[in-house]
């Protein structure tokens, strides 16, 4: 998940799918719900509430998830969860009717230019998201998705030219201060963080070229199309080398490894549900929730050692996430709506 600025300078948010951005999964410009003016029904806002939760929910205890698979590693895992996620969608596209926007992009070579761009970046940030975990770092791994949105704002500015308010500019500072104390207090850089946040940063931009001419379950399956060819490679040769647990450690173990196209498409689906029925500041602050819940994993479940200068490095990035967020907030609430 992840916040790609848009040009007024409100940033639009994206998951992991997630994030990549979460996806967005939903889509990376933003959607529906967020450019009205006008009070919502209170019913819209509860399940949008709801769907929300349930999808950086969901994303955010992923950690577990991947703790069960043991002994499979990441390649595997992420292997599998390609393959699965594309059945998945492919099962939910016939299911629902839905398979001419799907259709539409594979013979629009621009947009499969772009997801299949995208596809790389996911893959990248899959396979470091699962090392992380797997290599009893996922306190690494939820710092680089409370960074991501401090990294989408930064690519904002390189590569797109947009121009920053002066609180965004103290949100990028107390962040560049937060990494070094975290080089400080790890011996050196936070290198899995910095790859999580910067390949989800950058899914999120290319994500935003395409923006919502594709649906989010369309979306993923090209993206998982494109991957899926390697991905059997892989399991081909973790198969032949005695390597491969897939069907190896009974049926439970082949059913959990299955399980991965729904854990990665669910969410999606829940936040495409959420982000048409809630205001753009709100999605925006519920990104959190992810990240947070996997620092919490980590402490609370895995006991990763917390020392005292990793606790200072993430209080400043908290810092610098609520300057951006009061910052966010204040600009929405400024933007000029378009009449009802």
């Amino acid at each position: 998940m992840g916040v790609v600025p848009n040009n007024d300078g409100v940033s639009a948010s994206l998951p992991d799918v997630q994030p990549p951005a979460v996806a967005t999964e939903a889509t990376a410009s933003g959607t529906g719900a967020q450019g009205r003016r006008g009070r919502r029904p209170r019913s819209e806002n509860s399940a949008g509430l709801a769907f929300g939760l349930a999808a950086y929910g969901i994303w955010g205890i992923l950690p577990l998830y991947f703790a069960v698979l043991d002994p499979a590693g990441p390649l595997e895992i992420v292997a599998n969860r390609i393959v699965w996620s594309l059945l998945f969608c492919l099962l939910l596209m016939t299911a629902m009717r839905s398979w001419r926007p799907f259709l539409a992009a594979m013979r629009s070579g621009r947009i499969l230019g772009v997801l299949t761009l995208a596809a790389a970046l996911i893959a990248v940030n899959w396979f470091t998201y699962t090392v992380a975990v797997l290599s009893e770092r996922t306190v690494e791994a939820s710092l680089g998705y409370f960074i991501n949105p401090l990294v989408s704002v930064l690519l904002g500015v390189l590569l797109l030219k947009e121009r920053l308010r002066p609180a965004q500019w103290a949100a990028l500072g107390v962040a560049f201060a937060a990494v070094l104390v975290l080089a400080f207090g790890y011996g050196n850089v936070p290198w899995l963080s910095l790859v999580l946040a910067l390949s989800f940063g950058f899914y999120g931009l290319v994500k935003k070229n395409v923006g919502s001419k594709v649906d989010a379950v369309s979306s993923l399956s090209v993206e998982t199309l494109v991957l899926t060819p390697l991905s059997i490679a892989i399991m081909a040769v973790l198969m032949v080398q005695g390597q491969a647990t897939l069907t190896d450690h009974g049926a439970g173990h082949f059913w959990l490894m299955a399980a991965g196209g729904l854990i990665t498409a669910l969410p999606l689906l829940f936040f495409g549900a959420a982000a048409r029925r809630l205001p753009l500041s709100t999605v925006g602050m519920l990104q959190y929730l992810a990240p947070l819940l996997q620092f919490i994993t980590a402490l609370a479940v895995f006991h990763e050692p917390m020392p005292p200068e990793r606790w200072a490095g993430f209080a400043l990035v908290w810092l610098s996430l609520a300057i951006l967020t009061a910052d966010m907030v204040l600009a929405y609430r400024k933007a000029p709506r378009p009449a009802a």
